[in-house]
């Protein structure tokens, strides 16, 4: 079976036991690792894999031929995208300062441009200027060289932008959350609806997931292997950070996050509106 997942540490932690064939049942895994903005695209193309990481921005592109599946996915508090820049010290900073300004964005229909969209509409003025794709792993090099003048960082960024000199202009994960009171919904994992049944398939994810919280060290090599930042220290904390309870199932909370992110956008007009029915 061919899945497609990014070569972050939360997908390589999950998915990790699968992908070495320790999941009875399971069938064997031709992995391509990529960002999400080319599993974005594989998914709206309807080229990609059987099963796909992708964004959770971009469902409403791809639901009728590929099914949400409840597990596997990044989904939590406390784990939002922030924008970041060069400059003065944190309290002189203010969204304004995003005005008619250059911002990198990881992908057109990420998770966290999404939220980047909503939070601007209302708090920069005038709005921002170009808006600059590029892998999320290039964008704090690029603010940093004065190339850009803001990027969204995501994954395993969230812990190293500041040395890279950079600085928060705000936590749009904890916007997200004070606005709604619900988790952010980041990555999802989907599965081509001429397959086996969800539920076959999001046990095998389950499988893997619970043996890597059993086994922690078995998947250190793995991760680190693939992880953009080596530090063992770093890819830890991003496992800790985004593997989480909503990762094993979405449950209510995690379903009600996605229909409120993916029902504002589309009142919007960001995102093409979806039948609620299609997420389950």
């Amino acid at each position: 079976m061919n899945i497609a997942y990014s070569p972050c540490p939360n997908d390589t932690f999950v998915f990790h036991a699968w992908a070495h064939g320790l999941i009875p049942g399971a069938p064997k895994l031709n992995v391509t690792y990529a960002d999400i903005d080319v599993t974005n695209g594989l998914a709206a193309e309807g080229t990609g894999p059987e099963i796909l990481k992708i964004s959770y921005a971009a469902l409403p592109w791809v639901l009728d031929r590929y099914a949400l599946l409840p597990c596997g996915g990044a989904l939590g508090r406390g784990c939002g995208t922030a924008p970041a820049d060069q400059g003065g010290p944190q309290d002189a900073k203010s969204p304004a300062a995003l005005s008619g300004r250059r911002v990198a964005v990881p992908s057109e229909r990420s998770t966290a441009y999404l939220l980047f969209r909503l939070w601007a509409a209302n708090h920069v003025p005038g709005g921002v200027g170009e808006i600059v794709v590029m892998p999320f792993n290039e964008i704090m090099p690029a603010v940093q060289a004065g190339k850009i003048d803001a990027g969204l960082v995501i994954h395993e960024a969230r812990f190293t932008y500041t040395s890279y000199g950079l600085h928060m202009l705000v936590d749009l994960g904890n916007w997200w959350e004070s606005d709604t009171g619900l988790p952010i919904p980041l990555g999802a994992i989907v599965a081509r609806r001429d397959l086996l049944d969800k539920d076959t398939i999001s046990g095998w994810i389950r499988g893997s997931l619970r043996h890597a919280w059993d086994n922690p060290a078995a998947s250190r090599k793995y991760v680190l292997g693939h992880a953009q930042e080596l530090s063992p220290q770093v890819a830890k904390s991003h496992i800790d950070l985004y593997v989480n309870d909503f990762t094993m199932d979405l449950g209510d909370s995690g379903y009600a996050a996605i229909s409120s992110l993916l029902g504002r956008a589309a009142a919007e007009g960001l995102v093409p509106p979806i039948d609620p029915a299609l997420l389950r």
